[in-house]
């Protein structure tokens, strides 16, 4: 078949246990490499990988402003018109996430928090052979509502030097600051560390292979990192009014990506169920990536038959997945039973596709089971959250012994002496 068709229990004994990012042990050493390989000979390392990898021979790795006009100007219109759309609908779904600073205050005191956006971010956009303008949008704008000063990408070039002219159109349109010519795990060491062309950034964005993911994982807590980003998930819960044929190309939309891209029905329906595999194999005979989409459907996916709705919920839960559609009669009664999903899909006419490029809705999305405690790439990511207190002396008189009873019950006595100081009874005569 297709695509096996399991219980829950089924599928969880065929499933190996979560490995992700634990089995590439030799790829970590080869991206432990390049990290410090860039980190001690900078451009030239970055000029020298694509020239061993992909033939590559750049004489410059910032993207001109000519070279980006002319990009600009190739892009045919009906794309240039879909990157604007979809760049406005992005900002406007995220300027609702932006929070204001808020202060608090009492006899004597005042605290609040502060928020700042971040000065420099990295995106990371894949590239080479494809293009990802979605992926520009998504991580570049949202840095852009947050009030972020500077904004980079890198990206790998394809072998004549080049970015692709719809990557760039998108980066000018979300208004990064400049573009570099750089993939894989040396552009994340670039943007981590800096070299001569590319600043250091305080946080790198943006999805990638598994040597930027991997990379991604090493330089965190030299800068920040939006995810550890895994194969894309989709999971489907649909009952007997569900229509097949669109249940179908949903799971394709995800099986296409990548082998590893994993593909879930749920549902009690077996008449369902056999209906939905019936068009995935009809509507694979004319998919050009049909090869990997099959490959993912049948090692990755699965048909999973619950016995109703509540152990459907049960099932979603614990998977945990990225993408969750809900193809159910009055869908919306049943927001409030799904607790880890990076993004939900209500109803028959919401496909996938609507939030990875035109909804607004962020597509960089936690995986492998990540969206039980991560959420969406957002304005939040690109800003910081500063605490600021300030206490008159009359207000810190009345709270210094129970500070002090909590620093010793601590063992650590120099805190409740630095409160106890202050009293005025205890304050030192001279003011040295």
């Amino acid at each position: 078949m297709i695509i096996p068709v399991f219980s829950y229990e089924q599928y969880r004994q065929n499933q190996k246990a979560a490995q992700f990012l634990d089995d590439y042990r030799e790829e970590r050493e080869n991206v432990l490499a390049i990290i410090e390989k860039v980190r001690t000979d900078g451009d030239s390392a970055l000029k020298e990988y694509p020239l061993q990898f992909d033939k590559a021979d750049l004489e410059q790795l910032q993207i001109s402003t000519e070279e980006m006009a002319d990009a600009v100007q190739s892009v045919p219109g009906e794309l240039l018109n879909a990157i604007q759309g979809a760049r406005a609908n992005i900002e406007r779904f995220h300027r609702h996430q932006l929070e204001k600073s808020w202060w608090d205050s009492g006899p004597g005191w005042i605290a609040g928090q502060r928020f700042q956006p971040l000065q420099a971010v990295g995106a990371y956009i894949p590239g080479g052979t494809a293009a990802y303008p979605s992926s520009v949008l998504m991580s570049v704008v949202p840095a852009r509502v947050a009030g972020v000063k500077d904004i980079y990408i890198c990206t790998p070039p394809d072998e004549s030097g080049a970015v692709n002219p719809a990557t760039l159109a998108a980066a000018q349109e979300a208004g990064v600051t400049a573009v570099y010519k750089a993939g894989g795990a040396q552009a994340i060491a670039a943007l981590a560390y800096g070299t001569e062309t590319i600043p250091a950034v305080q946080k790198i964005v943006g999805p990638g292979n598994i040597y930027v993911t991997l990379a991604k994982k090493e330089v965190f807590g030299q800068v920040g990192i939006d995810m550890l980003a895994g194969p894309s998930e989709i999971v489907v819960v649909a009952d007997s009014t569900a229509r097949p044929a669109f249940i179908a190309a949903d799971l394709l939309s995800q099986a296409e990506h990548d082998p590893l891209s994993r593909s879930i029905l749920i549902t009690s329906s077996e008449e369902l169920a056999g209906r939905v595999v019936n068009h995935l194999e009809e509507q694979l005979l004319t998919l050009p990536r049909r090869g990997i989409a099959r490959q993912s459907l049948k090692e990755q996916g699965a048909v999973i038959m619950v016995a109703d709705l509540r152990e459907a919920w049960a099932v979603v839960n614990e998977l945990a997945p990225e993408h969750l559609e809900l193809h159910l009669e009055d869908a919306w009664q049943y927001l409030d039973h799904i607790t880890s999903a990076g993004a939900i899909f209500i109803g028959s006419y919401t496909p996938e596709s609507l939030g990875d490029y035109w909804a607004g809705s962020n597509h960089v999305l936690p995986t492998a089971r990540a969206a039980r405690h991560a959420s969406a790439l957002g304005v939040v990511d690109f800003i910081k959250r500063t605490h600021v207190i300030s206490y008159t002396q009359e207000a810190l008189e009345g709270s210094a012994q129970q500070i002090a009873v909590l620093a010793r019950a601590e063992g650590l006595e120099a805190h409740a002496r630095a409160v106890l100081l202050r009293r005025r009874n205890n304050e030192p005569q001279s003011q040295d």
